[in-house]
């Protein structure tokens, strides 16, 4: 009758030695697989970009310092910024894509990649393709131009 007992005991602490090893493997697995990529990086993109943009915004600017006239001066209207004059219908908008948008030649997953754009980094919007699929883009800080998949940019108000 002992060794009955004993039978059932070891069952029993066996199936709770299982079941807290996988909660705790469940557990585990579930948190590396929800885990964000890390952002992609391209050849062309400068690391100390953001660090520049973080620093310029946090620095006040007096009125009364030399590069506040050449803020006045400069037109606040994004498409007059930019060399290449704008075909009707473009507009202004910003990247939604969590992981941000690929920059391509061409308008297809085959086009070579040209670069990439960041989350919320606004863009100006030329054209769409006839099936809505494709936009073709140009970066607000520079005339580079290129094609990113369709839906992953909002329009600016």
């Amino acid at each position: 009758m002992r060794w009955l007992a004993k039978t059932f005991v070891g069952i029993f602490v066996a199936i709770g030695i299982l079941a807290v090893g996988g909660y705790f493997a469940a557990n585990y697995l579930i948190t590396q697989f929800t885990k964000l990529p890390e952002r992609p990086t391209f050849p062309n993109d400068d690391p100390n970009y953001r660090k520049s943009q973080v620093k310029a915004s946090a620095k006040p600017n007096p009125s009364n310092s030399p590069t506040s006239d050449k803020n006045k001066s400069e037109p606040s209207n994004p498409e007059s910024k930019s060399e290449k004059p704008l075909p009707p219908g473009a507009f202004e908008g910003k990247v939604i894509q969590p992981i941000g948008l690929v920059l391509r030649q061409s308008a297809s997953l085959d086009g070579a990649p040209v670069g990439g754009i960041s989350f919320n980094e606004k863009v100006v919007v030329l054209e769409s393709s006839p099936d809505g699929n494709w936009q073709k883009v140009r970066l607000l800080n520079s005339d580079r131009e290129g094609w990113v998949k369709g839906g992953n940019i909002d329009k600016v108000q």
